[in-house]
């Protein structure tokens, strides 16, 4: 058996276990640490299948910031989990059928996938000598710069409201305030005093 399809079955194994842990455990916390496991196992996949910068997003993107902020919104918000799981079963019909959509899906792309001849699949690749990363990051930078300029800035204006929205002051802690600091003079920050010799404070 070559390397490529150890790896693969390796990858894949892990990845289906730790997505049926992930809806499977009781602990919301070990949920999003599974969650964290299957998405580096689809990006080891994915760098199997040469596509390092889908790879490399899931591993940036997802587990660096969107797994680890569900994370922390478990860890600080409390959320009761037993509360929202009690209309599990009066939507399992839909969700079942859904999913068996999801699965004809999938049979339907791997089944073309396998029937489809050596000679369409190298006319359906892409031409040129450049990878892909460095296709996809010349196309962003340059086609759709502006638009990937405006994604950040809604990525970043969620997060300021997502710490706003968790922000609790705590009574009795002091707190700097930095406009009281740059308003004082030095009538109000000094006071001097007249000590007589020997007499201390």
């Amino acid at each position: 058996m070559q390397a490529d399809a150890i790896f693969f079955w390796l990858f894949s194994g892990a990845l289906i276990v730790s997505a049926l842990v992930v809806i499977l455990a009781r602990n919301p916390v070990h949920s999003v640490l599974f969650l964290i496991l299957a998405f580096v196992n689809a990006a080891g996949l994915f760098l199997l299948m040469g596509a390092e910068f889908l790879g490399m997003i899931l591993i940036v993107v997802y587990v660096g910031a969107v797994a680890v902020l569900f994370l922390f919104v478990v860890m600080m918000l409390d959320v009761d989990f037993a509360e929202m799981k009690q209309g599990f079963v009066r939507y399992l019909p839909i969700g079942g059928l859904i999913a068996l959509v999801v699965a004809a899906e999938l049979v339907f792309a791997i089944g073309y996938e396998w029937t489809r001849s050596p000679a369409a699949a190298a006319a359906a690749a892409p031409s040129g000598t450049l990878s892909n990363t460095a296709a996809l990051g010349r196309v962003l930078y340059t086609q759709y710069f502006y638009f990937f300029q405006a994604a950040g800035m809604i990525l970043l204006t969620a997060m300021v409201g997502a710490i706003v929205l968790t922000l609790r002051h705590k009574k009795g802690v002091r707190r700097q305030r930095v406009a009281d600091q740059v308003a004082r003079s030095p009538a109000s920050a000094i006071e001097l005093r007249k000590v007589p010799s020997r007499a201390g404070l």
